[in-house]
């Protein structure tokens, strides 16, 4: 899944049972579930109200959201259409990032010469490209790039096959997806993939669909927190009971919320700061990640609509792509995840690894879920050596790290 994942929805969900109050025993049971699962997060901020009054937080809240670069990077906008007539937003960096030219081929002897690997990166659940904001300012200028909103996230548009003809979403439709914006974007030459869980196994549904395009085009690949299947029986690091209880009403109260998505969003306000709470739970391991960090992940959460998180969330039940990893394996790899992910544990990584015997497998200490939030330094340095393993990167090019994530030092 992605960014808070299950837990977003977890939250989402927490905030509407609040708000719809009275509806239906359903919605009643659901919020008991999910009560257990956000208790932690709640007694957090049962303290916090103790001490802080509410228009304090929310005064604190938008100075983090004007004090914070995160998400401010822009490339070469673009967009295509998906095979049901989606419009898939996505931007272009190019080794030049001041607006100036963009590569080209140059003759060599009569010849064309190579075109420069493109490292393409897809985002997670619940997230958008920005989520890649510090790995995106540390490439600029050294290796062309290429970052794009999935469907129905960020500035893409709302998938049309489930808005209009009532198709469920799959993950195989994201590898199509995929598939779109690399014929727009990377017509031609080498390509790197880079995905974080949702997007990692948007990755696979390529491999999946477009076998090919792997063998003829991938120079490398790198495969961060994220799974190739049995979602189903992540336990969020919660208790059993808690698990089960969370599992048997989920799908059909998110189903019921996305239905009443005005609603829904207003509670998403009115419990503005429990589900903070409960997104830092599930995004970061990290104890003092820097403030205007955790409020950018939030916020990326926040502009997904409840309606969003109802549509994704069946397809992650469904997800199986073990099968479609091995297409990866001739190819360098890099396999990454926080050793305290609790939405795709680190353990789903590892098999990934199992799969792919070449791959470096690298497990980072204290990170969650948004480790390459959290963690920036190490998911830019591991990722930079797999590019210049893969060609895509000199050997003698530094690729610089972004900034800290520590509350002690603020990027600037």
């Amino acid at each position: 899944m992605s960014e808070s994942s299950t837990e977003a929805v977890v939250a989402v969900a927490a905030g509407a049972a609040a708000a719809a109050g009275g509806w239906r025993r359903a919605t009643g049971i659901a919020g008991a579930a999910i009560g257990v699962v956000a208790a932690g997060a709640a007694a957090g901020v049962a303290v916090e109200r103790m001490t802080v009054g509410r228009d304090m937080r929310r005064r604190a809240r938008l100075a983090l959201d004007s004090a914070g670069p995160y998400g401010s990077l822009r490339g070469t906008p673009g967009s295509a259409r998906s095979d049901d007539g989606t419009e898939l937003y996505y931007e272009v960096d190019d080794i030049e990032p001041e607006g100036g030219p963009a590569p080209r081929r140059r003759r060599l002897f009569g010849r064309k010469a190579p075109l420069p690997v493109t490292v393409v990166f897809s985002h997670g659940y619940c997230l958008t490209q920005d989520s890649w904001h510090f790995q995106r300012a540390a490439l600029r200028g050294v290796v062309r790039t290429v970052y794009w909103d999935q469907r129905s996230h960020g500035r893409s548009g709302r998938g049309v096959a489930q808005t209009e003809h009532g198709v469920p979403l799959a993950i195989e439709q994201l590898g199509r997806d995929l598939k779109t914006v690399l014929d727009a974007a990377v017509p031609e030459g080498p390509i790197v993939l880079v995905g974080h869980s949702m997007g990692g196994m948007t990755m696979m549904a390529l491999a999946d669909r477009y076998p090919e395009l792997i063998r003829d085009r991938v120079v490398a690949a790198a495969f961060v927190g994220t799974s190739p299947g049995r979602l189903g029986e992540v336990n969020f690091g919660l208790p059993v009971a808690g698990v089960n209880a969370v599992r048997r009403v989920l799908p059909g109260v998110l189903k019921a919320l996305g239905q009443r998505a005005e609603l829904v969003e207003k509670g998403r306000r009115a419990t503005a700061d429990l589900f903070a709470g409960v997104i830092k739970r599930y995004s970061f391991a990290t104890r003092d990640i820097d403030p205007a960090v955790a409020r950018f992940a939030e916020r990326m959460i926040e502009g997904t609509p409840i309606d969003v998180v109802a549509e994704f969330y069946p397809a992650f039940t469904d997800h199986d792509k073990t099968d479609a990893v091995h297409h990866f394996a001739d190819v360098p790899v890099l396999v990454l995840a926080g050793v305290d992910d609790l939405v795709t544990p680190s353990e789903h990584s590892e098999a990934i690894a199992d799969l792919l015997p070449g791959s470096e497998l690298v497990l980072v200490p204290d990170a969650g879920h948004l480790v390459m939030l959290e963690h920036p330094e190490a998911v830019t340095d591991r990722l930079a050596d797999l590019l210049t393993r893969a060609g895509a990167v000199p050997a003698d090019v530094t690729v610089r790290g972004y900034g800290s994530t520590r509350s002690s030092a603020r990027p600037g």
